[in-house]
């Protein structure tokens, strides 16, 4: 039951990355480029979680840790620079 589930899982994700993917350079404007950025980052988490799940290992959770704090900072930054045109104050 639990491989039937991940494979579903697998192919989920990369049927949102995917698309996120198209979004993301064929977006119509910069926020919605960011927007795609931000889900894919979120996909990417859930891909390394579901594949620590697969291979019983914790390294891909602390893998999925790291990605979505860089992947948050990184958020917030390009928003300010939208929103403002610079990072810092």
């Amino acid at each position: 039951m639990l491989t039937v589930a991940l494979s579903i899982a697998f192919g989920s994700i990369a049927l949102a990355m995917a698309c996120c993917t198209l979004r993301l350079l064929r977006g119509p404007d910069p926020v919605d480029r960011v927007l795609a950025f931000d889900t894919l980052y979120i996909n990417t988490i859930a891909l390394l979680i579901v594949m620590g799940i697969h291979q019983s290992t914790a390294l891909f959770f602390e893998a999925a840790l790291l990605i979505a704090m860089i992947g948050f900072v990184s958020t917030v930054a390009l928003a300010r620079y939208l929103a403002r045109g610079n990072i810092g104050e």
